[in-house]
């Protein structure tokens, strides 16, 4: 895995491999270990994503919630495949259509032998959902690991954005040493992200 003292993660070559699009769709056979993401529509997710990979459009930012409709792959290095899963949620996208994603998430997930984890993004302003709490559930009862990343922290002053993350690990009785604050805008916690996907990977 490509590191430096000061970045757990270095990123020398990103491809965007391709989309799964349904649940009996393409899915790429790389070999390599997978590690995916995903969160509400809106959560920060594709920019969380560009963060941890130090790239401006690795993943797409949609003005629009809701728009990604399929899974898309990225391999990193040759060390692993990042796995961006649809946005859940979102009020406005056509219930048939979401779903419609739900399947494929959970066939994606679900016996994924090369999965070694998923990030679950979490916004630190609003509180877990129903959607949140069962896609906990999911990932626990299919026995998958999970980190859980509060994304947009820089809303907050340190203190109140301290006492925010501790109402959400409490809501969702999350094991603190799970959770990582973290802000795509300013990349707080972007690093103690990269060692922790580095970690799931090992």
């Amino acid at each position: 895995m490509a590191a430096t003292r000061s970045d757990p993660l270095v990123v020398k070559q990103l491809d965007f491999l391709g989309g799964m699009a349904s649940v009996t769709g393409w899915r790429p056979d790389t070999g390599l270990p997978e590690v995916a993401f995903a969160g509400r529509s809106n959560v920060g997710k594709s920019s969380l994503i560009n963060v941890l990979v130090r790239r401006r459009a690795a993943a797409r930012i949609s003005r629009t919630p809701g728009r990604t409709r399929e899974i898309n792959f990225f391999q990193v290095n040759a060390d692993f495949v990042l796995a961006d899963l649809p946005g859940y949620g979102y009020a406005r996208v056509a219930r048939a259509q979401r779903e419609e994603w739900r399947p494929l998430i959970e066939s994606y997930l679900r016996g994924n032998q090369a999965l070694r984890g998923l990030v679950l993004l979490l916004d630190v302003r609003r509180e877990p959902g129903a959607e949140d709490r069962e896609m906990l559930d999911f990932l626990a009862a299919e026995d998958i690991p999970t980190l859980v990343a509060i994304t947009k922290i820089d809303k907050y002053g340190v203190a109140v954005g301290a006492e925010r993350v501790a109402a959400i690990v409490a809501a969702l009785e999350l094991d603190p040493d799970q959770v990582l604050p973290v802000s795509a805008r300013t990349g707080a916690g972007r690093d103690e992200l990269a060692q922790a996907v580095v970690d799931l990977l090992r």
